[in-house]
């Protein structure tokens, strides 16, 4: 089985007229990619906000056949080249599809890549490592050998399609707060729980139950599966936004700045007093704006950095 790419600029093309002649011509996956280095921040559900100079590059596999000649009949050099041949002679003939259906340019400005064929999975998680958070939490792979600490508090996970490994700045602020707290029989709420993470970091950190929201179906999945992996499945409600929330101990929402804000009443809302409420998911120039909308009801105890990124961790007055 071979693999190439074929990438062009979108330019003033329509993304759906892009993505119809890629599904025309059968690709396997379609990414639009940032060719400059111009961020997309907050983008409200099922926006799709694209850069102004964007690289379209599409994932095909070769369809000729060339790979179904008896390997016994050639060494590995004239196979490797006969492979190559069919898949730039496969790659001409849907850069004439595309043409057709975009317009000529597209034969001008694409560029043709053989993919060589892996298991993509595998080779991400060759460089996905244990990670410690504050000074007991640690985040590692399922097949990783335990932490050599006594006093490990493990949390199994392994990437998927939801936001949340421990790897982004945002995330890892939230760990190492919550290490810190005390949330011995507690309740928690896990507000855009995305992988599940920080709500199974809290249970096995000692909370009594957690309550896991978003409004993205694979988040809720994921949730459930990683809580089953780590044995808290019976301590965690997962359920959609449009639930009502018990009021909680401890409240975290690693979301977006725009949403933090508008869910400032709720949030608020759902924090016992004397509770705390980490928000993270912001860069620090909006740190300000996030404070201002809870700073009625909450002391602020710190807004912790990293990067760009920053967590505001504050406490409910009694």
């Amino acid at each position: 089985m071979t693999f190439y790419e074929i990438e062009f600029p979108l330019a003033a093309l329509s993304v759906e007229l892009v993505e119809a002649a890629l599904s025309e011509i059968d690709a396997c996956s379609i990414t639009f990619v940032d060719r400059g280095d111009e961020p997309v921040l907050e983008p409200k559900p099922g926006e799709i906000r694209l850069w102004s100079d964007t690289m379209v590059r599409a994932l095909l596999q070769e369809s000729s056949g060339a790979e179904s000649s008896d390997p016994a009949s050639s060494n590995a050099a004239t196979s490797n080249a006969a492979t190559s041949d069919a898949v730039f002679t496969d790659a001409a003939r849907n850069l004439d599809r595309l043409a057709t259906a975009l317009g000529p340019h597209i034969t001008e400005t694409a560029r043709v890549r053989r993919v060589e064929n892996q298991q993509w999975e595998r080779v991400w998680l060759a460089n996905w490592k244990s990670m410690r958070f504050g000074r007991r939490l640690w985040v590692c792979p399922t097949a990783a050998e335990p932490p050599d600490d006594p006093n490990a508090v493990v949390v199994r996970l392994d990437p998927g399609l939801a936001f949340g490994t421990g790897t982004h700045p945002t995330t890892a602020l939230c760990l190492q707060i919550l290490d810190s707290l005390p949330l011995a029989g507690r309740g928690v709420i896990d507000y855009g729980c995305g992988s599940g993470i920080l709500g199974i970091a809290a249970l096995k950190l000692g909370a009594a139950h957690v309550w896991a929201v978003d409004l993205d179906p694979q988040a809720l999945l994921a949730t459930r599966d990683n809580a089953v992996a780590n044995g808290v499945s019976s301590s965690i409600d997962v359920q959609g936004v449009e639930g009502s929330l018990p009021p909680a101990y401890c409240v975290m929402a690693n979301i977006l700045a725009g949403p933090l804000i508008e869910l400032a009443p709720t949030l608020t809302d759902a924090c016992e007093p004397g509770g705390y409420l980490l928000l993270s998911g912001l860069l620090k120039t909006q740190a300000y704006a996030v404070k201002a909308a809870y700073r009625h009801a909450f002391d602020m105890v710190q807004v912790v950095e990293r990067d760009d990124w920053c967590c505001i961790y504050a406490r409910r007055g009694g």
